[in-house]
């Protein structure tokens, strides 16, 4: 969807969960001294300025990240992550996690990031310019079904749709079905929007019946504005690593105390 641009909910809630359980998985995964792949279908662009006006018309990130920081300790790898982006580009910046992703993985781990809309390719290109780094002008999906199994085989995928296409909420399961048929070992970890009037059940009702491991967390929140539609986040992750489970059950007390509030 060429429309969309991330520039307008950077740094929300649905961003914080998202980015939270992502950074978690990130840093298991590098516990190890093997490299790994990080694939991404959706990038954006990478590195975002919650002092915008695209940010500011919206106040997502003022309800999103400025009131959950102090949820995350300063060993917590999300935390670590916007410390690093904002001291190197100031305390407005916010990183993407394609930009979460390279402040976490080393330079022997391989990453491929998926944009197709032209300015945030254009941005994303030159906010991650690393020798480990390649940027794509291509469909996400189409780059993960033409790498996976990847080279190195360890490592994660996170499928972050805009969702404006009705049709992915159909077509997704059966693309991380083969997906997962091709890369066994691989983590795919699945974004989704809750909405007013939720249309995901049906997906994932699907991918629970082929992926009946997997771990599926979902937080809610109160939508930012009158008549925003969403109102929580969801990730369903395939194959998830040690301790992720945990790590998204820490995030639990903190979302319900916002919708108490």
């Amino acid at each position: 969807m060429l429309s969309y641009q991330h520039a307008y909910h950077a740094g929300n809630l649905a961003d914080v969960h998202k980015h939270a359980l992502l950074a978690s998985a990130l840093d298991y995964l590098t516990r190890k001294d093997k490299p790994l792949s990080y694939i991404e279908s959706h990038a954006g662009r990478g590195l975002y300025d919650l002092d915008s006006a695209e940010a500011r018309r919206t106040g997502e990130a003022e309800g999103g990240v400025a009131r959950a920081e102090h949820w995350f300790g300063a060993d917590h790898p999300y935390a670590s992550a916007l410390a690093a982006v904002q001291a190197a580009h100031g305390p407005s910046a916010y990183p993407g996690s394609p930009m979460i992703a390279r402040h976490l993985l080393r330079d022997t781990d391989r990453i491929h990031l998926a944009e197709l809309h032209p300015a945030e390719h254009a941005a994303l290109e030159a906010a991650l310019k690393a020798p480990n780094v390649r940027v794509h002008r291509a469909d996400g999906l189409d780059l993960a079904h033409s790498l996976c199994p990847p080279t190195p085989r360890r490592g994660l995928l996170l499928i972050d749709p805009s969702w404006e296409i009705k049709q992915d909420y159909a077509d997704l399961p059966r693309h991380i079905g083969r997906i997962t048929r091709a890369w066994n070992v691989g983590i795919v970890m699945l974004w989704y929007p809750i909405l007013r009037d939720p249309v995901h059940p049906p997906m994932l009702r699907a991918l629970a019946r082929d992926h009946p491991a997997a771990l599926r967390h979902e937080v809610r929140f109160p939508p930012v504005r009158e008549g925003h539609r969403m109102v929580g986040s969801g990730m369903f992750v395939v194959n998830p690593p040690f301790g992720l489970a945990e790590a998204a059950a820490q995030l639990d007390p903190f979302f319900a105390a916002l919708t108490r509030s």
